[in-house]
């Protein structure tokens, strides 16, 4: 039998529930689930500066109940690791900002046969990086005073 294998990818500097929920989704597309973790270069090119590196994200994401095998990305050309892979499906979290189509186009141009399936958002009070970090700013804040008010 052949299996089916579904790759996503991401930066997971804090693990939180809308990555266990991408990963659960993007496993039920096929057999095996694939990570790419951004390299730490990369995420600081588009992102920010990460929280955790490459290895140790990779490491945690790794462990992760629906994760087969993780790689971490590479800098430069980003299909360089697709065509490494030869997914049947790359799945793509809600929001990601890889346009599907100029994603499709340039797999084609590739002659590399994936499926690009954009995955549903999993509404959570805690289901993005800011959003962590935002509560515990708030909760410090709030602890600080309080701790103000009761002569601590």
């Amino acid at each position: 039998m052949v299996k089916r294998t579904v790759m996503a990818a991401g930066v997971f500097d804090l693990i939180h529930m809308g990555h266990i929920n991408y990963l659960q989704e993007a496993k039920k597309l096929g057999d095996r689930l694939v990570v790419v973790v951004a390299s730490d270069e990369t995420v600081r090119l588009n992102k920010h500066e990460p929280l955790m590196s490459q290895e140790t994200r990779a490491h945690m994401v790794g462990s992760l109940k629906p994760v087969d095998e993780v790689i971490i990305g590479r800098t430069g050309d980003r299909f360089e690791v697709v065509e490494e892979i030869q997914p049947d499906v790359i799945a793509l979290g809600y929001d990601q900002t890889h346009d599907e189509e100029i994603l499709k186009e340039e797999l084609g141009k590739r002659g590399i046969k994936s499926e690009v399936k954009r995955l549903e958002h999993y509404n959570h009070d805690l289901d993005a990086t800011r959003k962590i970090i935002r509560k515990i700013i708030d909760w410090y804040g709030m602890k600080k005073e309080l701790d103000e008010v009761e002569g601590r």
